[in-house]
């Protein structure tokens, strides 16, 4: 209650300081929907970056492969794929108010499955609550996206989403530091040790690594039910007219939403890959010996982490670490929502898909700290890319928002594509080998912006 009532008030301030209007947001009418709406963007922002956070422990508990791991986030973000024009339907038939609390429902529902995943240390059943999480955040995607888009005017549509979606990245920015202290402090233990223990060591071992997952989980599940109990009596405009199960066809004879829909796949899947792989390609790097012997760094995770590095697994240090490369993303939403007002949309997304592609390089054939802090600075430049890709895809669809959206959510599938090839990628030739995926996917990302300014399509 405390977390839902912090992310509202945050989210007062910073509309606060907008009041020169190039957010276009009609406040007597759409301010507090605006709201509503964004502090869902700030929760399956969190959600998603929490999931990243069991991959490490899960690869060591169940003995999985980086493809194996990957396949935690194949499981989340099929349902997109799966869902997302099934979500257009169920919103057609319900509204979109009964959607949303619907898609929280679901998803209150996928984090209480992780107590039994937990309890039975059953993969498979871990494997299911990501995917009915997801199904819940995938119903509030198509509903929420186009809802901010439209809350307002049409010049300002990019910059309200990018706002929205700064909030999702302050949630993204939130979840590394809480992952690290309740997912990954305590020491994981390998299957190899595993079997040198007793059978009460065993029982004892396995409970209080079940524990650690079923707590934050559990009382994630409680929050989500009372944010949709808050939404039942929310009032929202009818800003949206009711969706059709119709027009697939016909919006899909939109060139800059083909080309827009697989933009949104692959950044999506190369922002998922980074983040998913981050801790384990720090540890490949031996980057928590070098934290913790430099004092600066050290110094850092202590503060992020509040305790003593020396009692913590090495997941843990390095993970700490990747509060930057969320954080990146939402300092670069705040900004890129005064950016995509005063420059051309397609532009600053062509910038920020440069900057992609050098950090990405610079990590590939450096070592140590400037490895490191180059790949977590790939996050600032992630952060226009979801919301501009999303606006110039839908800016010509007129009244078929609703199933452009669909199809555009469909494309979060992304996710569940990328991070298991850079898995397998990393497998045969290691972590920086595989970074030419990361590259082939931004590049893609600076053709379509570079298309949608010259009207090439």
């Amino acid at each position: 209650m405390d977390l839902i009532f912090i992310v509202f008030s945050a989210i007062l301030f910073i509309l606060s300081l907008y009041e020169d209007g190039y957010i276009v947001i009609q406040k007597n009418k759409f301010l507090f929907a605006f709201i509503a709406l964004t502090s869902l963007f700030f929760l399956w922002g969190f959600l998603t970056v929490l999931v990243d956070f069991l991959i490490p422990r899960l690869k060591e508990i169940f003995t999985l492969t980086y493809f194996q791991a990957g396949l935690v986030q194949f499981a989340f973000f099929m349902a997109y794929f799966l869902l997302s024009i099934p979500a257009g339907f169920i919103l057609s038939k319900i509204g979109y108010k009964k959607g949303i609390v619907l898609g929280l429902l679901t998803m209150a529902l996928g984090c209480f499955l992780f107590y039994p995943a937990a309890e039975f240390r059953t993969f498979s059943i871990f494997l299911m609550a990501y995917f009915i999480l997801a199904g819940g955040m995938t119903i509030l995607q198509v509903a929420a996206n186009p809802f901010v888009a439209v809350l307002g005017d049409k010049k300002g549509a990019s910059s309200r989403l990018n706002l929205a979606q700064a909030f999702n990245s302050l949630g993204t920015a939130i979840a590394p530091a809480i992952g690290a202290s309740f997912l990954l402090s305590d020491t994981i233990k390998s299957s190899s040790e595993i079997s040198l223990l007793s059978e009460l060591e065993k029982v004892s071992y396995y409970l209080v690594e079940a524990e650690a997952v079923q707590t934050p989980f559990v009382l994630l599940s409680a929050s989500i039910v009372v944010l949709a109990l808050l939404f039942a009596y929310i009032k929202l405009p009818r800003v949206i007219k009711s969706v059709t199960n119709s027009g697939y066809r016909q919006v899909l004879k939109n060139k800059v939403l083909v080309m827009g829909s697989f933009a949104i796949l692959v950044y999506v899947g190369a922002e998922v890959a980074i983040g998913s792989y981050l801790v384990n390609y720090f540890i490949d790097m031996d980057m928590h010996l070098i934290i913790q012997g430099t004092p600066w760094m050290n110094t850092i995770a202590t503060n992020i982490l509040n305790t003593d590095l020396v009692s913590l697994d090495k997941r843990a240090i390095v993970g700490a670490f990747v509060t930057f490369y969320w954080s990146g993303a939402m300092i670069g939403r705040f900004v890129g929502a005064y950016l995509t007002n005063i420059i051309a949309p397609s532009k600053v997304l062509s910038f920020f898909a440069i900057g992609a592609l050098l950090l990405i390089i610079t990590s590939m054939n450096t070592v140590g700290l400037i490895s490191m802090w180059s790949i977590l600075a790939v996050g600032l430049f992630n952060s226009i890319m979801f919301p501009t890709i999303f606006t110039l895809s839908i800016k010509d669809v007129e009244d078929l928002k609703p199933q452009a959206s669909g199809i555009l959510c469909t494309m979060i599938v992304g996710g569940a594509i990328i991070p298991p090839l850079y898995g397998y990628f990393t497998d045969l030739a290691g972590f920086k080998t595989a970074m030419i995926v990361l590259l082939a996917c931004y590049g893609y990302i600076y053709y379509f912006a570079k298309s949608t300014s010259k009207n090439l399509v």
